[in-house]
Parts: structure tokens; C-alpha cells; sequence
């Protein structure tokens, strides 16, 4: 019996974590840091910021990786955060008794963060090819401005 396997023309594996007691803006500020590092650099911020907001991140970039390394059979090592999104969720609206029988509006938010990697063992990369590439266009551009003087 053959082995049948997904296949994944992006590569790509996410988690969605919705309705995070969170304002999106302080999600933001966490999801920022991590955009585009690897997956064991992301795990080592996130361990270390002091932020109430990233025990839940660090949960869905998990959440994240098992769902790339399950469904897809991507190696943990070679995964790469190429997509981190907050939105704004619902908001609780609710109302606080005040002095002199009036109210005051407490207001709730939350936010939806979507987390989504990327193998990058598909991709090679060589860097004495672009180091000699980059030599070509070095040596291109001193042609161009010997000629032109």
C-alpha cells in the first residue's frame, strides 16, 4: 500500500486562536517581535518576554507546529514563521454601578491571532552561488562606471 501524502503547494501549516481576551493592540506589539524568526528562536522569546499576552501566542505557535509536523510531516527545525496576524474580536459591553445611580461602560476586547509556518527545507539556499552572484553585479557596476568616465 502506498503511502498516500497531502499535498501542500504552499508548504505552509497555521493555527487560529480566536476570542483571546487580548486587546489587539498589546498582541501586536508581541506578534512584531516574532515575525519572520524560526521556529526554536520564537519558542526562546516568547519564554522570555514579560508579557501576559505571550503564554498564548507561545500556545498556538505549538499548536502550529504540531499541525505542520502531523498533517503535513514538516520537520520541526525547518520552520519558519513567514505569517503572524492579530484582528480585533468581539468586545463585552458591560456596565458598572457608579455614585448617584449612574453607570459606567467596561468594555471587553478581544482578538483573533492567526500564526502560520512555513518549511523552509523545501528551499535551498547557497551562499557561495549568491556570494559569487553578488560579486557579478559588484564587478557589472564598476564596468558601468569605468565606461561612463
Amino acid at each position: 500500500m502506498r503511502n498516500m501524502r497531502k499535498k501542500n503547494p504552499y508548504r505552509e501549516a497555521y493555527a487560529l486562536g480566536q476570542h483571546i481576551s487580548m486587546s489587539s493592540p498589546k498582541a501586536r506589539r508581541v506578534i512584531d517581535q516574532i515575525r519572520g524568526r524560526s521556529y526554536e528562536e520564537t519558542l526562546m522569546i516568547l519564554e522570555l518576554m514579560p508579557y501576559r499576552v505571550c503564554y498564548p501566542i507561545l500556545k498556538l505557535v505549538y499548536s502550529a507546529a504540531a499541525n505542520a509536523s502531523h498533517n503535513w510531516g514538516f520537520n520541526k527545525t525547518s520552520l519558519v514563521i513567514s505569517k503572524a496576524e492579530v484582528n480585533e474580536g468581539t468586545t463585552v459591553k458591560k456596565w458598572k454601578p457608579r455614585a448617584r445611580g449612574r453607570g459606567y461602560p467596561i468594555k471587553r476586547t478581544t482578538c483573533h491571532i492567526r500564526i502560520v509556518l512555513k518549511d523552509t527545507s523545501w528551499y535551498e539556499y547557497d551562499e557561495t552561488k549568491e556570494y559569487l552572484l553578488c560579486l557579478n553585479v559588484k564587478k557589472m557596476n564598476e564596468k558601468k562606471r569605468s565606461t561612463k568616465i
